[in-house]
């Protein structure tokens, strides 16, 4: 699988996840099943620890977007956003450029033209702030 097909089934599996109460090892089950999501380690690591920092990724949406409170941003964005932060936060081997570049690039593909604006306004702050903090 390639690194945007890896993020492409994290993204699926998380925005699932968030319409569903049934846990994440049901939703790994379930899309091997149906085989409409791959599902390998790269998959679980973004997946896991996503759902593993959720609140802490969230408390960062809440802090950035300035427009909407996090109960008011959609399910979907919501999903692109958390896995963009995790892989911007805990992936040693994505540059947080690449993190942010394929959330445009699935915001693009799932969601509407403002809502992909609205992701990239988001990761743009978020990463100039912690370019500005590592320097």
């Amino acid at each position: 699988m390639s690194r945007h097909e890896v993020r492409d089934s994290a993204f699926k599996l998380l925005f699932e996840q968030s319409l569903r109460d049934d846990n994440i090892e049901e939703l790994y089950e379930i899309a091997e099943e149906i085989e409409e999501i791959n599902v390998n380690d790269d998959v679980r690591l973004l997946v896991d620890g996503t759902l593993a920092h959720k609140d802490e990724i969230d408390s960062i949406i809440e802090n950035y977007s300035k427009s909407r409170k996090i109960a008011r941003i959609s399910k979907l964005n919501l999903s692109i956003l958390r896995l963009a932060i995790f892989e911007c936060l805990y992936d040693e081997k994505t540059p947080m450029n690449a993190a942010i570049s394929e959330a445009v690039k699935l915001a693009g593909t799932y969601t509407y033209k403002e809502d992909a604006s609205f992701i990239n306004g988001l990761l743009g702050a978020f990463s100039r702030d912690r370019k500005g903090s590592d320097e």
